[in-house]
């Protein structure tokens, strides 16, 4: 039997070039997508206005590429359960479930990220 492994692997630029379909399927089918672009959009705004650190930047882009990580990865789950379970199955609809879930914990995480560098820089606190 042979090995993935021990196959020839597309040329580099073909593996970026379906990364780059991935990126364009998940941003033209993902609705939640806009929403989480709004929220960074305004993040970047308030980071520009109120001149964040270069750590703060880098805790943001962190928090926001963990933000569209997951919910890429969520989308992927949801394709691949329409595709392999089109009836309801409960099995299906828990998979779906934990992994919304973890979109969820993303942005929670994001939130509170998002607030520790804010909060601050709005002198609420």
């Amino acid at each position: 039997m042979e090995r993935k492994e021990d196959k020839k692997s597309p040329p580099l630029a073909k593996s970026f070039a379906h990364a780059g379909r991935g990126v364009a399927v998940f941003f033209a089918t993902t609705r939640n997508v806009r929403v989480h672009g709004a929220v960074f959009v305004a993040a970047v705004a308030l980071g520009f206005f109120f001149s964040i650190t270069k750590i703060e930047w880098m805790m943001l882009v962190l928090a926001s590429g963990l933000v569209f990580a997951t919910e890429a990865i969520n989308t992927a789950i949801e394709i691949d359960m329409d595709l392999t379970s089109p009836e309801f199955h409960p099995y299906a609809r828990d998979t779906k479930d934990v992994a919304a879930g973890a979109v969820l914990i993303a942005a929670i995480t994001a939130l509170v990220i998002g607030v520790l560098i804010f909060v601050p820089h709005l002198g609420i606190l």
